[in-house]
């Protein structure tokens, strides 16, 4: 199995809730990492899984539709907790969107898509899906 990863990184405000989310109740800030990981089993004929380049300009272009946002604002996240599972499931079934719709060139290859949000140095989640 093969792999591109290209990174970025989100800032959002937003709020969780729930009291298990204890001061993560109120209006806070929140900095992820975005690592994407494209995953294929073969590579095309010049020895690619996907354009690295045009995959770091889709990541970035997701990104930026959430960043600087306050996400209890977004509809696309009406009801629903921000949490970093549920960011990183929305950042892959977009990427995924790019994919299918051939904004990454030739992507053939490419069978799955994981997307680790870290929340720190020391604690992050990711969302693995098929394409």
């Amino acid at each position: 199995m093969f792999s591109v990863t290209v990174r970025d990184h989100l800032m959002v405000a937003h709020s969780l809730r729930g009291a298990v989310f204890g001061p993560a109740e109120r209006l806070h800030g929140a900095t992820f990492v975005v690592d994407a990981t494209l995953r294929g089993d073969d590579l095309d004929d010049d020895g690619i899984l996907v354009d690295i380049g045009r995959a770091t300009d889709e990541v970035r272009r997701i990104v930026g539709d959430l960043s600087y946002r306050n996400l209890d604002e977004e509809p696309v996240f009406a009801g629903i907790n921000t949490t970093t599972e549920v960011l990183a499931r929305h950042l892959a079934d977009r990427l995924a969107e790019r994919v299918r719709d051939g904004a990454l060139g030739t992507s053939d290859h490419v069978t799955g898509i994981v997307v680790t949000l870290h929340e720190s140095h020391v604690a992050w989640a990711s969302y693995e899906r098929v394409l």
